[in-house]
């Protein structure tokens, strides 16, 4: 693994807690295993996958130099992982990022590609990239939030990516129809958000977390990632309200900086969000537990 333990990708088991995270084996590439913990007791862990659950894709493909989970979905007796797949360019920009699907039939633990390109690229009015998706299966739909590129912008001689977040829909979850607009919408035209999660509560709404950044100095100051939120009665128009995310960085310690990529899953002891700290998930992930209700 190296480092990292980016994306905190949760699926709840019969008897356990798998999260998915992509680590860093070497430079400028990133691969997938996961960490299962203790259902009642998320801060106990039972195991560490040994191997990726996935290898990188061959050369030239979408996912020849990075594999990051993003969403686990059942689908009967199979698991679909969605994922963000990078591979590096030679032109300014330093990578393309879109999204894949894989299959697991062994409960989790491997996955193979269910189709060999993207499910969700670049398209003739999203030119840039199409990744870090979250996927709901509600009936005979599949819904797909995921982060959009927007632009390159240069920073003190240095591009960096501006997204915000948009939906789609699918039959199959593999083809997908996109409504041509964000669902959450960037607050001023260098804001960056990415990684949402979408959760049903009890009153029929639906809550989406994601995570927002600005384009200057964001990966070690003021600028650096926030966990926003937004509200929705129909899963296409979204109210953002960040001040009811629930969480903030903390005082001290390994999210003191930056909190980042949220997922939030209901367990039968709790509602958990999982997410990365400092350093895009160098400083690990962790978890919180919902105490609003």
């Amino acid at each position: 693994m190296n480092t990292h333990a980016q994306v905190p990708t949760a699926l709840l088991l019969a008897d356990r807690i798998r999260v998915y995270v992509a680590s860093r084996p070497s430079t400028g590439l990133s691969l997938t295993t996961f960490i299962d913990l203790d259902v009642e007791r998320p801060e106990r862990i039972l195991q560490i996958g040994e191997k990726p659950i996935l290898e990188l894709g061959e050369p030239g493909t979408f996912d020849e130099h990075g594999i990051m989970p993003a969403a686990v979905v059942p689908d009967g007796d199979l698991i679909r992982l969605y994922y963000s797949g990078w591979c590096r360019l030679g032109g300014k920009a330093p990578y393309h990022n879109t999204t894949g699907v894989a299959v697991s039939a062994d409960n989790g633990q491997t996955f193979r590609r269910l189709v060999p390109g993207p499910v969700l690229d670049r398209a003739p009015d999203e030119p840039y990239s199409a990744t870090s998706p979250w996927v709901l299966r509600i009936g005979d739909i599949w819904h797909v939030y995921y982060s959009s590129g927007l632009s390159w912008i240069d920073v003190e001689s240095k591009p960096e990516h501006v997204y915000d977040i948009r939906h789609a829909v699918s039959s199959d979850g593999i083809h997908w129809r996109r409504d041509g607009r964000p669902a959450i919408a960037q607050t001023h035209p260098e804001e960056a958000l990415t990684r949402p999660t979408v959760l049903r509560r009890g009153n029929g709404e639906w809550w989406m977390w994601f995570s927002y950044r600005g384009s200057r100095g964001f990966r070690t100051d003021e600028n650096a990632y926030r966990i926003g939120f937004a509200r929705s009665s129909d899963l296409v128009n979204w109210e953002r309200d960040d001040t009811l995310a629930g969480i903030e960085t903390s005082g001290a310690g390994w999210d003191a900086t930056m909190i980042a990529y949220p997922c939030v899953l209901q367990t039968p002891f709790g509602l958990l969000m999982f997410y990365n700290g400092d350093g895009f998930g160098r400083a690990g992930f962790g978890y919180a537990v919902w105490e609003a209700d």
